[in-house]
């Protein structure tokens, strides 16, 4: 039976983490703490963007009335109303909202194959966002998984020659964390970071804090999301939940995350992914061989379940607004922590 260690794992101290600071690091951390970059993620309203007809400027709308520091968009939410099938002029004045809101965007894409990634940099740079995330998405092994994936990002420079966009490739349930280290060496493009998805190594067969340690260098923008860890065919999957009611050591990973960066934080942006109901297999497990298969899969989804449509669709709305208030809580009680004096 696979052994599931997530009891250890989400119960880590991270309060006696923050306690064996320096007074320096403390006081930064605290202070990262409540001005933590916090983006809207349209992940969280995935089920009202392909069932309830939201659109790309509701996001906008919800970014703003929450006070987050900006949205994160995939080309393809919205259906009809997607950044992907919006007129140049289109774009235009979706920028032109964002400006006038003080809204950054980062935009995401669910491929690096060069059309795609063509495409999303293309949507990117008329919206005026300021970062493009993508993922490998290929079937094969992984040794041809990663050669295809780094010579996909080597062309990340032609497609932006100005160097306007930040670039970010996420740990996305298939490869290792030592692997995405690899490519981004690899690609050795000065804009090209990792994105630390708070779930995703788990279908991948490592565990969150090492796979942060392995990552953190590299390390510029995160997913939040809470999950719950489930045996599958002698690897591990993940069924999301809300935030706080998973087996994620959540709060562990804030802090290693905060306090990345010595003169300024290294990660510019924590996307609320609210995902409850997404489930996501195992793709490695232990009994891998060195160069395992990997089998195609499509992009994310969640599937909508049985029941009343318009319930389901309310319940993940405020599943959206509940995890802005869990994960501001959450900061809150770091801040307060490394504040904290004896005696």
């Amino acid at each position: 039976m696979t052994e599931m260690p997530w009891g250890r794992e989400a119960s880590q101290d991270w309060r006696e983490r923050v306690a064996a600071l320096p007074a320096a690091s403390r006081l930064r951390l605290a202070a990262r703490a409540r001005s933590a970059p916090l983006f809207a993620h349209a992940y969280a309203f995935h089920l009202n963007m392909r069932f309830g007809g939201m659109t790309p400027l509701q996001l906008v709308d919800f970014a703003e009335a929450q006070c987050l520091a900006g949205l994160k968009l995939h080309v393809d939410d919205g259906e009809q109303a997607s950044l992907s099938r919006m007129s140049d002029d289109a774009l235009t004045a979706f920028a032109a909202q964002l400006k006038a809101r003080g809204l950054e965007l980062h935009i995401e894409t669910s491929t690096t194959h060069a059309s795609g990634l063509a495409d999303a940099v293309r949507i990117g740079l008329a919206t005026g966002a300021t970062s493009l995330r993508c993922y490998p998405r290929y079937e094969g092994r992984v040794s041809q998984i990663i050669a295809w994936t780094i010579a996909d990002l080597r062309r990340l420079a032609d497609l932006d020659p100005e160097g306007r966009l930040r670039l970010t490739l996420e740990q996305h349930e298939d490869l290792k964390s030592e692997e995405l280290v690899h490519i981004v060496n690899a690609v050795a493009n000065p804009r090209l970071g990792l994105l630390f998805d708070f779930g995703n190594m788990i279908n991948a067969y490592e565990l969150p804090m090492p796979a942060l340690a392995i990552q953190a260098p590299y390390v510029t923008e995160v997913h939040v999301k809470d999950c719950l860890v489930q045996p599958d065919n002698g690897g591990w999957a993940h069924l999301a939940c809300l935030s706080g009611e998973g087996h994620l050591p959540m709060q562990a990973m804030f802090v290693d995350l905060l306090l990345l960066g010595r003169d300024r934080p290294q990660v510019l942006a924590f996307g609320l992914e609210e995902e409850e109901g997404y489930f996501a297999p195992a793709l490695r497990r232990p009994s891998d061989g060195p160069d395992p298969f990997i089998p195609g899969r499509t992009a994310s989804f969640t599937d909508i379940g049985p029941g009343n449509i318009e319930v389901r669709l309310s319940r993940e709305a405020a599943a959206a607004r509940r995890q802005v208030e869990t994960i501001r809580t959450m900061l809150e009680d770091i801040a307060h922590e490394a504040e904290r004096t004896e005696g």
